[in-house]
């Protein structure tokens, strides 16, 4: 009797990766695990900024996917155009394939062109061509005013917008012209990393005003002149830059709006511990999911989340096709590390669960923790790819 079944990983970021490889680990040789992702190279975003500044280039942060086939993982290079829960037939690029469980892990689409004129006025610090074309802008400037900006208050890696601009200071202190550049961050957002509470978010906000580094919080942009260098907000602010660093709005890919599998969030409703959706075989995790938290607030989309998810899927599709009842949980731990320039960084950590608030600890910029952020990304890119 054949008994084979086949476990579709839609997307290869940080949880797909993780569901995939833990699948095959776990899976008997007979199933099959596939992963599909509309791009070859898998694209360690945490580095991203370290490239936005010169510290890293492209090839130093990306592997190819094809790497996963020496540990018995398919991989599908394609676009995701089709996804029916019902018969749980995905399409990619013409070719379908049939999962006896989809993990759907496809991320946040970057959407810069819903702010008039910000693709064309800055640089997408989330996309390789963005933080590579920042890099190179960087590089070349000498005097002037520098802008980051968050287009709107909620977006994965919350830390990244801050580490940004800290990193840029960093490396313009390093230039010597530090004196020659206004660094201003406009945040839609109240205050950095609010999820954690008023005193982690405080803690941060001093380190980036300790570097001179003017923060401009509830300024939401709502069209940017690109000729004239201007960025006006809903409260009737404007302000000139020389040099633009966004991170984009962020929505859920077509493809999954399509298949009905978003919740009145706008995003996928998963359950909270599992990952199971409202349709049975279906999983989502990471960034493309909204989880609310007990204060009101979602759990943010954050790599280290997706890479838990991504654990706790597979293993519990694992026990599902051995007969055995799941019985793995997320509970709502994570960690970040918060790049401050100067090879130092801070470390969150906490339960994101407990109620009625977050509870998350940060410890203070130091190198030890800037040492631990580069032994993780060599470990992850070793690891696997």
């Amino acid at each position: 009797m054949n008994d084979q079944k086949t476990a579709l990983v839609l997307g290869g970021g940080v949880g797909g990766l993780t569901a995939a490889i833990r699948l095959r680990k776990l899976l008997p040789a007979r199933h099959r695990v596939v992963l599909v992702d509309r791009e070859r190279q898998h694209l360690f975003q945490p580095s991203l900024l370290w490239l936005a500044v010169g510290d890293r280039t492209p090839e130093q942060i990306q592997r190819p996917l094809k790497e996963l086939a020496r540990n018995g993982v398919e991989v599908v290079i394609g676009s995701v155009e089709r996804i029916d829960p019902a018969t749980r037939v995905v399409r990619v690029s013409g070719q379908e394939y049939r999962g006896d469980a989809i993990i759907v892990a496809l991320g946040a689409e970057l959407a810069p062109e819903t702010v008039p004129g910000l693709a064309e006025a800055g640089h997408n610090l989330y996309s390789l061509q963005g933080a590579s074309s920042f890099e190179r802008a960087l590089r070349a400037f000498t005097g002037g005013r520098i802008v980051v900006l968050t287009a709107t208050p909620a977006y994965k890696c919350p830390a990244a917008p801050y580490e940004a601009a800290m990193l840029i200071a960093s490396t313009l202190r390093k230039r010597g012209i530090r004196d020659n550049v206004e660094v201003d961050l406009y945040a839609a957002e109240a205050g950095p990393m609010l999820v954690t509470g008023p005193t982690l978010s405080g803690q941060v906000r001093g380190v980036v005003e300790s570097q001179g580094i003017r923060y401009h919080p509830e300024h939401q942009v709502t069209q940017v002149d690109a000729t004239a260098r201007r960025l006006s907000f809903s409260n009737g602010a404007t302000t000139d830059f020389d040099l633009l660093l966004y991170v984009p709005p962020h929505r859920a890919p077509d493809v999954v709006r399509e298949a009905g599998l978003l919740g009145a969030s706008g995003w996928i409703a998963a359950d909270r511990n599992t990952f199971t959706t409202s349709v049975e075989g279906i999983y989502a995790i990471g960034d493309v999911t909204s989880i609310p938290l007990a204060m009101g607030k979602p759990l943010p989309k954050a790599g280290a989340f997706a890479h838990t998810q991504g654990e706790v899927v597979a293993e519990n599709i694992a026990s599902l096709w051995a007969g055995q009842a799941p019985n793995r949980t997320f509970e709502g731990g994570g960690e970040c590390f918060v790049e401050v320039g100067d090879s130092r960084a801070g470390f969150g950590t906490g339960n994101f669960y407990a109620e009625p608030t977050p509870q998350v600890v940060f410890r203070a910029p130091a190198r030890r923790w800037h040492w631990g952020k580069i032994w993780f990304e060599r470990h992850w890119l070793r690891r696997w790819l």
